[in-house]
């Protein structure tokens, strides 16, 4: 059998971990058509059929998920036998807004590993107001964050994906009638935690702070303890909790969009930090 060619198993690997054509192709800055095109040219390599596709959603096959280990420690293989002869090690100092890292975060880092063992990354997780200060002060390479719809737009600013926020609560708490909306929140300044404020302002709901969370790991802890409710982005909180917006009658919140801010020009570093921002939207 000829040796397989690896850009068509790298393409492989990240429609299996990013379960979707568009985002792999987003991560190796090509087209849907021309990862289509690697994968079915694999398939005929291989005399395997390595994903099932259907109109919304992408699967690994019988076959695939017995190649993807092997496919993975290939391209490892390949990474480290690269990295022998590059000499300095590169390096990425890179921002990620609390708002935007979900719960998948574990397995995304993993991915990166496995993509560029030779990098070494510096992950710094913040608000995304102080990450962009931190960015324009040259001290990161590049920063992830939120922009809310009343924010203006940064010219320097890459759109990602659109969410919207969400009122989440655990299944148990309720909310007695008449009193105050308990809110779990961040410290201030936070545009999320103006934005749910505002929105409950605007319609004339009563509020309280009665958790005041450093990250939003500690807020969703509070959520799931039924201390209170938190507007947040479904993607980022644990799926123990659920949206109560409607069961209350609380007010709409703001699509808001996530936004790449990148220095990064060293080519492998870029196509690592592109492959983290095409995973973070990924379902």
């Amino acid at each position: 059998m000829k040796p397989l060619d690896l850009d068509a198993v790298r393409a492989f690997v990240l429609v299996a971990e990013l379960r979707s054509f568009t985002r792999a192709a987003d991560a190796l800055d090509t087209t849907q058509s021309a990862v289509s095109l690697k994968l079915k040219r694999l398939e005929a390599h291989l005399d395997r059929q390595l994903l099932e596709r259907t109109p919304r959603v992408v699967r690994l096959s019988p076959d695939g998920r017995a190649f993807l280990g092997a496919a993975r420690e290939l391209l490892g293989a390949h990474e480290r036998a690269l990295g022998t002869l590059a000499g300095a090690s590169r390096r990425l100092s890179l921002g990620l807004s609390e708002h935007v890292a979900d719960a998948q975060l574990a397995r995304q880092l993993a991915l990166l590993r496995d993509h560029d063992p030779g990098l070494v990354i510096a992950l710094h997780l913040g608000l995304s107001a102080q990450l962009l200060a931190k960015f324009d002060e040259r001290r990161l390479d590049a920063v992830i964050v939120r922009q809310e719809a009343d924010e203006a737009p940064r010219g320097d600013a890459r759109p990602l994906f659109e969410e919207p926020l969400v009122w989440l609560a655990s299944p148990e708490w309720r909310w007695e009638p008449g009193a105050p909306l308990p809110l779990a929140l961040l410290d201030g300044p936070c545009a999320v935690r103006a934005a749910a404020t505002g929105a409950l302002d605007a319609a004339g709901i009563a509020w309280q702070e009665v958790f005041v969370g450093g990250g939003v790991a500690a807020v969703c802890a509070a959520l799931e303890a039924g201390l209170a409710v938190s507007a947040l982005a479904r993607r980022v909180a644990p799926r123990v909790l659920v949206d109560v917006g409607a069961k209350h009658d609380l007010p709409a919140l703001p699509v808001s969009r996530v936004t790449l801010h990148s220095r990064v020009r060293e080519p492998r570093s870029a196509a690592t930090l592109q492959l983290l921002a095409s995973s973070l939207g990924a379902a």
